[in-house]
């Protein structure tokens, strides 16, 4: 009986798949694609004023948002939503009140105009329309009224106004 057999055979597979990931990166190119709106962003260009790119920037506001990263999600909201709001009372805010860690699905969206997007985005069993706005060469969160009512108050008198209505999350 050849106890080298098991280890023969592996190691041809292995030599097998070194010269293929070697020939395959020889042959590709150095210049790589940018993927998606994000890419590009990133890059110092504009993101794509298209349904793709609006859906694109919404599910990265939403992964951030669910994420924790308030202040990445504040970021990408619209000038009016930022003067609405500091960043650091939106991330205190959303620190007290929001639900983390529980995902948000894009399910839908279609295009208002040539610079306006409705996306739906579901949240357990809730679903709700956000519009995202292309401002400044990129796709921004445009925050609801009533958030921007919300907002207004400042993190204080925000939680104040949500544990009251029983809308904050950790209360």
């Amino acid at each position: 009986m050849d106890y080298n057999t098991p280890y023969r055979r592996f190691s041809a597979l292995a030599l097998a798949a070194a010269a293929t990931l070697t020939f395959s990166a020889a042959c590709s190119d150095d210049a790589e694609e940018p993927a998606g709106n994000a890419a590009a962003a990133a890059a110092g260009g504009p993101e794509q004023k298209t349904l793709e790119g609006a859906k694109t920037a919404a599910q990265t506001v939403f992964d951030r948002f669910s994420g924790g990263d308030f202040a990445g999600a504040w970021e990408m909201y619209t000038t009016a939503g930022k003067q609405a709001i500091s960043k650091d009372d939106y991330v205190k805010l959303n620190q007290a009140c929001s639900r983390k860690g529980l995902a948000i699905q894009l399910t839908s969206a279609r295009m208002e105009g040539t610079d306006r997007a409705i996306v739906i985005a579901k949240q357990l069993v809730a679903a709700q329309s956000y519009t995202m706005v292309y401002e400044g060469d990129a796709w921004k969160l445009e925050p609801a009224k009533e958030g921007l009512a919300l907002y207004k108050l400042g993190a204080a008198k925000a939680i104040a106004a949500q544990k009251k209505a029983g809308t904050c999350a950790n209360a």
